[in-house]
């Protein structure tokens, strides 16, 4: 019976040095990818919440134009502002006809910061910078979240 000597053995599997050196390799790449996905996602979420805001912002901005044209009725003390942003989704009849509405908002986008529709809102009454609102209209919305964006700014200035 011939024996073979330890050089000429095939080796299998990796030895604990080999695995420690791989496990570390990877432990690096996946830290310096941590804050690269975070950043993404606050992108990502960034880009929404200016959709949303755009969004809406256009559809006050119709129901302002439709109330000045005589479109539609125009309530006292709303300066052509809608009630509420549910006004913008439900609709509002169209003056002069019995069955025609337009609406300016299929839904009430969510706020990507805050998780819900809970929008902060300011009338035409309000401070620029109010972040309590009057009531009598809806001249503007903002989001609740007090953070601050990427770009240094916060986001309920925008």
């Amino acid at each position: 019976m011939r024996h073979r000597s330890s050089k000429s053995q095939c080796r299998k599997g990796y030895t604990v040095v080999e695995l420690i050196v791989a496990f570390t390799i990877m432990s690096i790449l996946a830290t310096a990818a941590l804050p690269l996905a975070r950043v993404t996602i606050q992108r990502e979420r960034e880009i929404e919440l200016r959709r949303a805001l755009r969004e809406m912002r256009d559809a006050i901005d119709k129901y302002k134009m439709a109330s000045d044209l005589n479109m539609i009725e125009k309530k006292l003390d709303t300066e052509g502002y809608p009630a509420d942003l549910q006004t913008l989704v439900d609709g509002v009849q169209l003056m002069n006809t019995v069955d025609k509405k337009i609406k300016f908002l299929r839904r009430i986008p969510k706020d990507p910061m805050m998780g819900n529709t809970d929008w902060g809102l300011r009338s035409y009454q309000d401070d620029p910078d109010s972040t309590s609102f009057g009531g009598q209209n809806v001249f503007d919305v903002f989001t609740k979240n007090q953070g601050t964006a990427l770009d240094g700014t916060k986001y309920s200035d925008w």
